[in-house]
């Protein structure tokens, strides 16, 4: 619909004098926006009385005038705005650079009032490329330092950095540079883990990049869970942590003898005298290159008097027993002089017994 020479007229009039009638129609503020992204313009307060002629202008260009039964867009922004006659808002998307700048609403009541109002757009380039490069190499507490910078382009106002979702500020060992673009840690500690993430930012958006620092440490405070005092003939499982990362590997030794087992966890099917002693494990971080021990004795005992087990007398006598037999076939001298040194005090306390069936033991080894 083509727009008579007496409308233009009017429209011209209604701009030209609604920079002496004040600006009536209120917007909440400048809009922001991105190149190829798109902008609403609404009046806070558009006319409650029925409406004969609107006009929306960028600058002193028109971009549309519409009636109560029409709209008329200038060819220009012929594919890129739509107009809602209800709340006078006027989408504008594809945004240009050289969209930034003041829009005028103008509106014409049927009862021959006037309103005016306008407001501002500042059209961003758009942020992209955003991205973190960060260490290549394995980080060791104490030891070694972290750095961490950002980059992106596009119309970048601001730069956020941040770590867990919480802001990263600066500290002793903490240090950014002059242009917020890189973050510096020395020495890196534990507490250094996590997930970082910088955002650059300008009023109309932002992007996000994240990296994830590990922090190796340890392995320290290793303990040993399990039973002192356990009886003769029951399962023992004896289990070594460490605080490590990554997760320590485990080694154990009986009384400073290496074994086989090389999982977190020692475990004894059926106990005999022979188990009593000192247990050490030993964690050992494949990164930090360190190792850390702890030690546990296990005492093997008899069972009580309802328990069913031998006396710690009983016991001994088989054991000299057996080893007489023993001594006698293959004529072994010095055995038999433990044999007859355990024999002076059979009535041993049960500790006593159990250190001299451990010698035997040595004894017999030897000799084979």
């Amino acid at each position: 619909m083509m727009v008579s020479d007496s409308l233009y007229c009017t429209l011209w009039m209604l701009s030209f004098f609604g920079q002496y009638l004040g600006e009536d129609l209120q917007f909440s503020g400048p809009a922001n926006g991105a190149v190829g992204g798109s902008v609403v313009f609404a009046p806070d307060n558009p006319p409650s009385t029925t409406l004969n002629i609107v006009q929306w202008q960028f600058g002193t260009t028109l971009i549309l005038t519409a009636q109560s039964d029409s709209t008329t867009i200038v060819p220009e922004y012929s594919d890129r705005v739509s107009f809602d006659i209800n709340t006078l808002a006027l989408e504008l998307w594809d945004l240009r650079l050289d969209d930034s700048g003041i829009y005028r609403l103008t509106v014409l009541t049927s009862a021959g009032g006037q309103f005016t109002g306008e407001t501002s757009l500042q059209v961003f380039e758009r942020i992209t490329n955003v991205r973190l490069i960060g260490p290549e190499e394995l980080l060791i507490e104490g030891e070694s330092s972290a750095n961490i910078s950002s980059e992106g382009t596009g119309n970048i106002i601001s730069v956020q950095w941040m770590k867990d979702n919480s802001p990263l500020s600066p500290s002793n060992s903490i240090i950014f540079s002059s242009d917020n673009r890189s973050v510096s840690i020395s020495p890196v500690q534990r507490s250094d883990s996590g997930e970082y993430q910088c955002t650059y930012r300008n009023p109309a958006i932002s992007e996000t990049a994240q990296l994830s620092l590990i922090i190796n440490y340890g392995p320290e405070e290793v303990s040993i869970k399990g039973e002192d005092v356990v009886d003769l003939g029951v399962p023992v499982s004896l289990s070594c942590s460490a605080n490590s990362e990554p997760a320590a590997s485990f080694r154990w030794k009986i009384n400073e003898t290496d074994t086989d087992v090389t999982t977190d966890t020692f475990t004894i099917d059926y106990t005999d005298f022979t188990h009593s002693g000192d247990y050490i494990c030993t964690a050992w971080n494949n990164v930090t290159k360190r190792n850390a021990t702890q030690q546990h004795t296990l005492l093997v005992k008899v069972g009580g008097r309802g328990g069913g087990g031998l006396s710690s007398g009983a016991i001994a006598g088989i054991v000299i027993g057996v080893l007489v037999a023993v001594a006698g076939i293959c004529g072994l001298t010095h055995l038999s002089y433990i044999i007859h040194s355990a024999q002076k005090d059979f009535n041993l306390s049960h500790i006593t017994a159990q250190r001299h069936a451990a010698k035997i033991k040595r004894y017999m080894d030897i000799d084979r």
